[in-house]
């Protein structure tokens, strides 16, 4: 009998059980928990900020509706800037793609007004963006938002993004 016959398959039933200690499995289990897009207030952000902390355009498309704005002050040229749900999701993905690590924190919330199917919420943000360990961008500023959704059952999406950063 060959040896190889017993050996090959003992290899791959090893290499089938081994983990890398040095690249462990990310857990989510407790980020997407706290993600809840029903809730405005707590879960909205989170969800937000979970996109954002792992690069996930997928989650973060979930969280525009499809007639989303977003706008921001080009203050060279003295003017607002727009652009859609599309030109969103690009500008997104290459930030994403382009970064190493996000770190976003959600201040606090310095005015809102809400009803069971609309919300306006002004909050204030800290977004480090690491390139690489040479170049390190960091934005302050708010995000004034309008969110939206047709039934109290249903998940709130960003219509409206007003960047007020200082970027």
């Amino acid at each position: 009998m060959n040896s190889s016959w017993v050996i090959v398959p003992a290899l791959l039933l090893l290499m089938s059980s081994c983990l890398n200690p040095f690249a462990p499995r990310l857990d989510n289990s407790l980020a997407q928990s706290a993600c809840d897009p029903k809730d405005w207030e707590k879960g909205v952000f989170q969800c937000f900020q979970t996109a954002y902390s792992t690069r996930d355009t997928t989650s973060y498309g979930q969280l525009l509706d499809a007639t989303f704005t977003f706008v921001y002050r080009d203050y060279e040229k003295g003017i607002d800037v727009t652009w859609g749900r599309d030109e969103e999701l690009r500008t997104t993905y290459g930030l994403f793609q382009n970064a190493q690590r996000l770190d976003l924190i959600w201040n606090n919330i310095v005015s809102s007004s809400a009803d069971s199917t609309r919300v306006n919420v002004v909050r204030g943000f800290n977004l480090t963006i690491t390139f690489n360990p040479s170049d390190i961008e960091r934005v302050d500023g708010y995000a004034n938002l309008t969110l939206e959704r047709a039934r109290n059952t249903d998940p709130w999406k960003i219509i409206r993004w007003r960047d007020e950063s200082n970027f």
